[in-house]
């Protein structure tokens, strides 16, 4: 079932992101994750693509688990840069032979390892093209898209990268997913602008809990969100004071009250980045849905 048509029930929910494990000696400990995690109901769950396609066989071989074993609605990403038509056409008839019937279609990232040098596409250069694509054929499949509340770091102007959002709603996206965000500010301004530049499809936030200074540190540096600076201070004092325990419980504090505030401003949904730690997203979603 393609997903667009499950948000469109009006019905507020939670969808839930995973982050593959390379190896799959780390599987059993995922699925557990996963096991606990399903008590919360997600409306889908979407499982990450390896830069590059890298981890794109374990992505498959996840979601299809997912679909099968836990009866959970899975999106696959599905990303094209140096991707070629053969791997890609390969990929979503895998997806559609397992009944997987979502991808989340992305331009991705190159590999930071040095080594690895992609092939150039002139048929993928964008996200865009991947849409056009999968939406001619296979027009079936349920096509998310992403969006940037701040902007793509790549981005000329967050007018051009709205733009660039208009260009793959357009192509065929059903949805958009927004990248993470610490002020849902930034959030209800990305709407306001989608919506007035004629982009009608659902946006769905995307929160990412902070449960690791050093980890969501990382995280703004690859994708270019702001720590408000009252956040960041108050997280550096907590470890400071308490510690990484400190710090989980400030990041789980502050994604609550953000989803608290996205819902009850109209939010179709929210998506939440779990990685993968089960025990805190429980904590954090206690008693929202």
């Amino acid at each position: 079932m393609r997903i667009a048509e499950r948000i469109l029930s009006g019905k507020q929910f939670l969808s839930l992101e995973f982050f593959p494990p390379k190896n799959p000696s780390d599987w059993p400990a995922f699925f557990r994750v996963v096991d606990k995690l399903k008590e919360l109901q997600p409306l889908f769950v979407s499982v990450t693509y390896g830069a590059g396609g890298s981890t794109s066989e374990n992505t498959l071989a996840i979601v299809t688990r997912l679909k099968q074993e836990f009866s959970l609605e899975p999106m696959a990403h599905l990303t094209c840069v140096g991707a070629t038509e053969k791997g890609i056409v390969s990929f979503l008839d895998n997806l559609a032979a397992v009944g997987v019937d979502n991808v989340l279609a992305l331009r991705g990232d190159p590999p930071q390892d040095l080594g690895i040098v992609l092939p150039e596409s002139k048929d993928f250069v964008f996200a865009s093209d991947l849409v056009s694509f999968i939406r001619k054929h296979y027009p079936s499949m349920g096509i998310g898209v992403a969006g940037y509340p701040e902007g793509h770091p790549e981005a000329a102007s967050l007018e051009k990268d709205l733009q660039f959002l208009k260009r793959k709603v357009d192509q065929g996206g059903d949805f958009v997913v927004s990248q993470l965000f610490f002020d849902n500010d930034y959030f209800w301004d990305f709407v306001q602008r989608a919506r007035e530049l004629g982009i009608e499809k659902p946006i769905v936030p995307g929160v990412m809990p902070i449960f690791s200074l050093k980890i969501i540190q990382k995280v703004v540096s690859l994708c270019g969100a702001t720590v408000p600076a009252q956040l960041l201070r108050e997280l550096e004092e907590a470890d400071a004071q308490g510690g990484a325990d400190a710090v989980q419980a400030l990041g789980i504090r502050h994604a609550r009250s953000q989803i608290l505030g996205l819902l009850k401003g109209g939010a179709p949904g929210v998506h939440l980045y779990t990685l993968n730690r089960d025990d805190a997203c429980l904590e954090l979603m206690d008693g929202i849905f």
